[in-house]
């Protein structure tokens, strides 16, 4: 069993941060394992607390799996703060970790900022570079691209714009999109390909962003070109959504494990 690493944040509903990472990497045959940046206090509702980790303590845990696991990809969401991208791109580095996907994570859902404002450059200029696949959603791109995004060539313009900052390939989520469909906008700095999926309504939407980029990764670490692993990403989160899981009093979360037969 191959293995893969999720640097991020822990959600104590267990519907993103590393909880999702790990039920995606399980549902696809992927032993996953963890350096945790931050600990959150929510639920389905709200954002109630959030306590960054020391910089030097999420190296130190990255550097105490890279010493033991043979990790086959990396997949990073919420970092935080510019002393925990610099951390974790040092490791990266240092330590040679293969495949990087990286979930440019800037706010949660409610609006809360997720990444300090001064850690957006860093973020752009120190870990980018270094990544495989860049996967921001609408939103997302917009802010690291600098420009609009509320159509299919905006998302391509901003694809473009992400792409020169050094990753290999980058997939710009459309779920914030109008439309019938969800389309991403997928770009390797030759060609572009959409992924289309039917848009399927309620609010069982609760991360999806963290589940996409983890099942990239998993694809990725089993071997599965980025295109491929793209494809396979968006078919895996789509059926996820669609029998999405209402347990809490808020908005519901994803079933990650929708296609265990």
């Amino acid at each position: 069993m191959r293995s893969a690493l999720t640097i991020a944040g822990s959600d104590s509903s267990a519907g993103a941060g590393v909880q999702a990472d790990l039920k995606t990497f399980a549902a696809h045959g992927i032993y996953g394992v963890t350096a945790i940046t931050s600990v959150t206090a929510q639920n389905t509702r709200a954002i109630c607390g959030v306590v960054d980790l020391p910089p030097e303590f999420v190296r130190s845990q990255i550097e105490a799996l890279a010493e033991d696991f043979e990790i086959a990809a990396v997949k990073t969401g919420m970092l935080a703060n510019a002393g925990i991208v610099n951390a974790v791109a040092e490791a990266i580095r240092t330590l040679r970790l293969p495949i990087l996907v990286v979930d440019p994570v800037l706010t949660a859902s409610d609006g809360r900022p997720l990444l300090a404002s001064d850690a957006i450059a860093v973020l752009k200029n120190v870990l980018f570079p270094l990544a495989e696949v860049v996967t921001p959603n609408t939103v997302e791109a917009a802010q690291l691209a600098g420009i609009k995004v509320g159509s299919l060539e905006d998302a391509r313009e901003a694809a473009r714009r992400i792409h020169d900052l050094g990753p290999h390939v980058v997939i710009v989520k459309g779920g914030h999109l109008e439309g019938a469909q969800a389309v991403d906008v997928f770009y390797d700095g030759r060609i572009f390909n959409e992924l289309a999926a039917v848009r399927i309504s309620g609010s069982n939407l609760h991360g999806t962003g963290c589940t996409f980029a983890s099942a990239v990764a998993a694809n990725l670490a089993a071997g599965h070109g980025a295109a491929t692993a793209a494809e396979k990403a968006k078919a895996y989160v789509t059926g996820a959504i669609e029998h999405g899981l209402n347990l809490g009093r808020g908005r519901g979360m994803l079933d990650h494990f929708w296609n265990r037969g």
